[in-house]
């Protein structure tokens, strides 16, 4: 039997034991279902083959040995990973339309016994509820954007609002980057869908009837794109920006950057990635600065030449209320306690 998704919320509410996506590992990697598992039929090399014969040979041709692939497969999967799995297993099974992959592999499964589902129109069908949550469905709850220059803590302030009740969604943490030339993560960022099918998640979670707070971010966070109704709503919102003194953020992203501190050949290259903005004389005292480890001057002369005017500009054009929260140190003790003030003018901007 096939299910169809008519939202994003039914994964959930639908209550499977497993969702088992049976695409190429490459297919799943780009995106999937949340918390699906890749139990690939045909894996790349394999599709690929498959998929030549059918176009440049014989469509029987093709169809024959991808029965045969996909038989071998499943066979290793039976062995393996399911091996385990009892008899009222309730399994979810998808491939990229709800077509011969997906539909082949329950029916092995089926014929066991367990309690198998497809989803209809695979994830092409899934990948279409998150397009029109992102790019047709306005942001349901009140947006409050957390701003401030860089150093301000604001993605640590965040996990400190979640942890008082406030609700919100870390931008960052989705996209796995800090938002600057400087921030990549070593693991890399999803694929712009898997940003996407993440993003529509948090979003589908949200209670309407509360603010959402977000961190102020450009309309790219590194190399993945924030959706239009979004970023429609985060122009718009009424802004809480946290002002602290320059040496207060500097210290603050050498603790936060520690992991680009510890890598000099990266550090370094990043810096060198500003030479078209900057002039040598410029460039050469910051690689200078890293290169003797002083890393809070460091900072500091990267924020006044660098992010600070780029943070000016971006923040005159912002269309919402703005409310100040200074803090004179970012110090781990400090943070909290400034959380709770930014949980009170959220409060208040959205009563």
């Amino acid at each position: 039997m096939a299910i169809t998704l008519t939202s994003l919320h039914d994964l959930q509410a639908l209550g499977f034991d497993d969702i088992i996506d049976v695409r190429s590992p490459a297919e799943w990697a780009e995106d999937h279902l949340p918390g699906a598992i890749n139990l690939a039929v045909l894996d790349d090399d394999e599709r690929a083959r498959v998929g030549t014969i059918y176009k440049q040979d014989s469509p029987f041709r093709a169809r024959k040995l991808g029965a045969a692939l996909v038989a071998r497969n499943a066979a290793r999967h039976l062995e393996g990973a399911l091996a385990d799995k009892p008899g009222g297993w309730r399994p979810l099974v998808y491939c990229w339309r709800g077509g011969q992959r997906s539909g082949s592999f329950a029916s092995i499964l089926s014929q066991i016994g367990w309690r198998v589902e497809l989803v209809a129109g695979g994830y092409k069908a899934w990948r279409g509820l998150v397009v029109r949550q992102l790019y047709d469905t306005p942001v349901a709850s009140p947006v409050v954007v957390l701003a401030g220059n860089t150093g301000t803590a604001k993605t640590e302030l965040l996990a400190l609002l979640a942890a008082r009740g406030v609700q919100v969604i870390d931008l960052e943490g989705l996209a796995r980057h800090r938002g600057s030339l400087f921030g990549a993560m070593p693991d890399g960022q999803p694929s712009q869908k898997a940003f996407e099918s993440a993003l529509a998640m948090a979003l589908v979670r949200l209670d309407p009837t509360r603010p959402v707070v977000v961190e102020a971010e450009s309309s790219k966070i590194g190399a993945r794109s924030l959706p239009p109704e979004l970023w429609k709503a985060m122009v718009a919102a009424p802004r809480i920006v946290v002002a602290a003194p320059l040496a207060a953020r500097a210290s603050y992203l050498v603790r936060a950057y520690g992991d680009l501190i510890a890598d000099p050949v990266r550090l370094g290259t990043v810096i060198n990635q500003l030479r078209p903005l900057h002039a040598a004389e410029v460039i050469a005292e910051w690689q200078a600065m890293a290169a003797a480890g002083a890393f809070e001057a460091l900072a500091e002369g990267l924020m006044a030449r660098h992010y600070d005017p780029r943070y000016g500009k971006h923040h005159s054009r912002s269309g919402g209320v703005c409310v100040e929260v200074a803090a004179e140190r970012l110090l781990p003790g400090d943070l909290d306690a400034l959380a709770g003030r930014i949980s009170v003018e959220v409060a208040a901007l959205c009563p």
